[in-house]
C-alpha cells in the first residue's frame, strides 16, 4: 500500500478499533490463475500471538477455504475499509484565496497480512458463531442469541460452514483525512462533512487527526 508519511497510522489501538467498527474485511488469496477475494465478517483476538489473530467462517460451498486448506500456513491479505468521503474543493479556504485546489477522496483503511489455516471443528465453529453474534447484537433493544434458535437447527447450520484462523504477521493503516491541508482547509472540510450531504464519521476523523479537537 502506498504510504505518504503524513497518512501513516501505526497506533495499534486505532488500527484495532477500525477493524472492530468495520469488521467486513476483504480476504484476498493468490492462486496460479490470479487473486481470489471474498468479503467476510471477521472477529479480532488482539491478545493472541505477537500481533493478534483474526477469525471468520465461510460457507462450505465457497471454494476459497479449499485454497487455504491446500497450502498450510497460506499467506493472505485482508483489507478493512473504514470511513470514506468525497472532498470538494469548495470546502477549502484555499479555493477562495488562490483557486489552486482540486477534489480528493478521504478514507481510513487497514491492511492485515498473515498466515491462514482452516478450522473444521464443531466446538470452534459454535464458539465463532456465538462470539460473532454477541459482537453485533450487543446494544440492540432485543438482542438475538444463538440459543434462541432450536439446537437441531443450529447444528444443521454449523454443518454448512467452515472456519478460518489468521495469525497476523503485520498490520498497517492509512488515514488520509486532510492532514496535508492547511488548518483553515481542514476546518472547512470538517464543517462540510458535518453538513446534510457529508459524512459524520469522516468529519470526526478530520477533526481528531487534523488537530482540530485540541
Amino acid at each position: 500500500m502506498y504510504q505518504p508519511p503524513h497518512f501513516i497510522e501505526t497506533d495499534r489501538s486505532t488500527l484495532h478499533a477500525l477493524v472492530r467498527a468495520h469488521p467486513l474485511g476483504l480476504l484476498i488469496s493468490t492462486t496460479e490463475a490470479g487473486p481470489v477475494a471474498d468479503p467476510i465478517p471477521f472477529l479480532l483476538d488482539p491478545e493472541i500471538g505477537e500481533n493478534g489473530r483474526l477469525r471468520c467462517h465461510v460457507a462450505r460451498a465457497n471454494p476459497h477455504w479449499k485454497l487455504i486448506a491446500g497450502q498450510p500456513e497460506k499467506p493472505v491479505l485482508i483489507v478493512f475499509q473504514g470511513a470514506d468521503a468525497y472532498v470538494t474543493p469548495s470546502w477549502y479556504e484555499t479555493k477562495r484565496e488562490t483557486g489552486k485546489v482540486v477534489p480528493t477522496w478521504n478514507y481510513a483503511i487497514v491492511q492485515v497480512r498473515g498466515t491462514a489455516r482452516v478450522m473444521d471443528d464443531k466446538a470452534w465453529l459454535a464458539q465463532q458463531i456465538r462470539d460473532l453474534t454477541v459482537s453485533r447484537e450487543a446494544g440492540l433493544p432485543e438482542p438475538w442469541a444463538v440459543e434462541d434458535a432450536p439446537a437441531p437447527f443450529i447444528d444443521a447450520q454449523l454443518k454448512g460452514i467452515i472456519g478460518i484462523e489468521i495469525d497476523i504477521a503485520s498490520i498497517e493503516g492509512k488515514w488520509k483525512v486532510s492532514q496535508n491541508r492547511p488548518i483553515s482547509d481542514r476546518v472547512g472540510v470538517a464543517s462540510g462533512l458535518e453538513g446534510p450531504l457529508g459524512n459524520a464519521e469522516m468529519a470526526t476523523l478530520v477533526r481528531k487527526f487534523g488537530g482540530l479537537d485540541n
